[in-house]
């Protein structure tokens, strides 16, 4: 059926009841048409050889964990029929399970074994067996990852493989990861491995329709890695975060196609009241004993700034990396995806201009940027993975040193000086004053000993080799190095409307004073100084550190922190997004 009327829906999704119900109209229809030819125009989706490589890669690694687990049974005096029922499974999750991963896109594998081949085992036997393999390469295991995983191509396909030592002597290859009973007298870590496919299986299970699901959220990770805002690790979103937001609109309304579901994710979100969790079905405890996301029981959970909760017991907090800082960024971003739509739905834009890259280096007027070296190749990666997963703690730590007083919007996108014969990354943050500080004349931020308590921290790297070196520099706009820009230039910059909107004429005019104390940066890949902590003096000058970006009632102002009242009951959840979402007016334009 075609039109706005009410469609029936067969039961309910989600906690509380759909917001609407209305079907698409033939205006809808069409521009989910037109959404989707821009899909493949872009290049989302992976040919029928890709996906069949895929397959086959995933099937040479089944059957090497199973040697592996068969091996290590030998070894350890088991029967000669313990030898031979002996087994691994191999799931997989990310967006390769839920069915969204496109061209090059590397695959989240999840090993399964018995109780008796550990985790040890894992990082050291199988490992050791991985790097004698051919087209295995560029093998990185990270034991003390908050989820342990061993990186590495396997002909060239990228593998983010974990490992989960289950309560069974023998794995059965039709083991069912989605019951409780997998998770019974095993560790954390191994929680948590499980949990990204338990959660997968979840996800899917809780929308209406599972295509209609799959293209919105093709679509939205697709847009949020242009807008530099897809990242985990930095402080954003990844994709399970994405993959639960979308699966909530598509709960809302379960009647809608993809045009219509990607409008009403802006609409939704720019108007959510963080921290009011999203979730996708009630929060429930189980006998097993593993702690779930309670604000009422947990202090550090009412510290969350934007819950987005796991729908697979223990149900957790996927997006506990988010700050004050990258809300703030994202917000701004909800709310450009929300007026580009609603050009969109005018016929006033097309869907190219909702996928507009985010201009960063146009946005500020100061950055930090953040040199990481080392000399070769492999120490690099994991030098570089040590590094990034610390930046967090830098725009944690200048939160904190400037009372809130200085925002920072790390980019989650890394960057290479072709011209340094070392081996080079660097990464960027922009930084400018909270919106409606007052600031005295001349007053400026000094964040030297935050950079150097963050460059004390990252050299506590266990695996430091030498020649592993940071460099942390402040940077004015005009200083910033064009190896960041396309082909090496710099755009001409041209004012527009929006979120890239350049300073006023008399924001330009206004006179800049100099950085004080601001240090030079090291571009070169010289011998590092003994002192380890030695860091580049930093300290931003309150004059010029001027919003450019969005309007003053654009501004996101930080909710407050969910209090102790919360409660995660079925009825309390429905109470609260009701709250959340109804009297914000979102059923008003359905």
């Amino acid at each position: 059926m075609v039109g706005s009327e009410a469609l029936p829906s067969p039961r309910q999704h989600g906690v509380t009841k759909p917001l609407s119900l209305a079907g698409p109209s033939e205006a809808d229809l069409l521009r989910t048409k037109k959404l989707n030819k821009f899909l493949i125009d872009a290049g989302l989706y992976e040919s029928k050889e890709e996906a069949a490589k895929r397959e086959d890669v995933l099937g040479r690694i089944k059957q090497i964990v199973v040697d592996w687990v068969k091996q290590l049974t030998r070894l350890r005096g088991y029967t000669d029929q313990m030898v031979e029922d002996a087994n691994a499974v191999i799931f997989t999750f990310g967006s390769y399970r839920l069915g969204v991963h496109g061209p090059g896109a590397d695959i989240d594998t999840l090993c399964v074994g018995p109780s008796y081949v550990n985790r040890d085992d894992f990082f050291f036997v199988l490992h050791e067996i991985l790097s004698g393999i051919e087209e295995v390469t560029e093998l990185q295991p990270v034991p003390d990852a908050h989820v342990p995983v061993m990186k590495f191509k396997f002909d060239g396909i990228c593998i983010d493989l974990l490992y989960a030592s289950i309560s069974l002597l023998v794995v059965p290859d039709d083991l069912d990861i989605s019951n409780d009973s997998v998770l019974y007298d095993v560790d954390e870590p191994t929680v948590r491995s499980l949990n990204g496919c338990r959660v997968a299986d979840q996800i899917l299970k809780h929308v209406p329709n599972v295509e209609h699901f799959r293209t919105t959220l093709r679509c939205l990770k697709f847009w949020a890695k242009k807008r530099g805002v897809y990242s985990n690790v930095t402080g954003f979103l990844g994709g399970v975060n994405w993959a639960l937001l979308v699966a909530r609109v598509c709960q809302f309304y379960p009647n809608a196609i993809p045009s219509m579901l990607v409008s009403r994710f802006f609409r939704v979100y720019t108007q959510w009241r963080w921290p009011n969790p999203v979730m996708l079905c009630a929060i429930e405890e189980q006998e097993l004993g593993f702690a779930v996301w309670d604000p009422r029981k947990n202090p550090k959970d009412r510290t969350h700034h934007m819950p987005i909760i796991t729908p697979a017991y223990p149900c957790m907090n996927s997006s506990y990396n988010v700050s004050t800082s990258t809300l703030r960024v994202m917000t701004e971003q909800f709310l450009f995806g929300n007026r580009i739509c609603e050009e969109i739905e005018l016929n006033k834009a097309q869907w190219g201009a909702l996928f507009e890259p985010y201009m960063f280096f146009e946005s500020y007027k100061n950055y930090l940027q953040v040199d990481i070296v080392a000399g070769n190749g492999d120490d690099l990666r994991a030098w570089k993975g040590w590094v990034e997963s610390r930046l967090r703690q830098l725009t944690l730590m200048i939160e904190r040193d400037t009372l809130g007083k200085l925002q920072c919007h790390p980019y989650p996108h890394e960057y290479s000086d072709p011209s340094k014969q070392c081996s080079h990354s660097a990464f960027f943050m922009g930084l400018q004053r909270k919106q409606g500080e007052v600031i005295l004349e001349g007053q400026q931020f000094d964040i030297r000993g935050t950079v150097d308590e963050f460059r004390h921290s990252v050299n506590m790297y266990v695996f430091w080799r030498p020649g592993m070196e940071i460099y942390v520099s402040h940077v004015r706009r005009k200083q910033i190095p064009l190896y960041v820009f396309p082909d090496g230039y710099k755009p001409t910059r041209v004012a527009k409307n929006g979120m890239n909107q350049l300073p006023s004429s008399e924001e330009a005019s206004r006179k800049r004073k100099d950085d004080g104390g601001i240090g030079m940066r090291q571009d070169g890949c010289e011998k590092r100084p003994r002192n380890r902590d030695s860091v580049s003096p930093v300290i931003v000058n309150h004059s010029c550190v001027v919003k450019d970006r969005v309007s003053e009632d654009e501004v996101f102002e930080a909710q407050p922190k969910v209090g102790l009242e919360m409660v995660v009951s079925s009825r309390a959840v429905v109470e609260l997004e009701q709250e959340t979402v109804m009297r914000l007016g979102v059923t008003s334009r359905a």
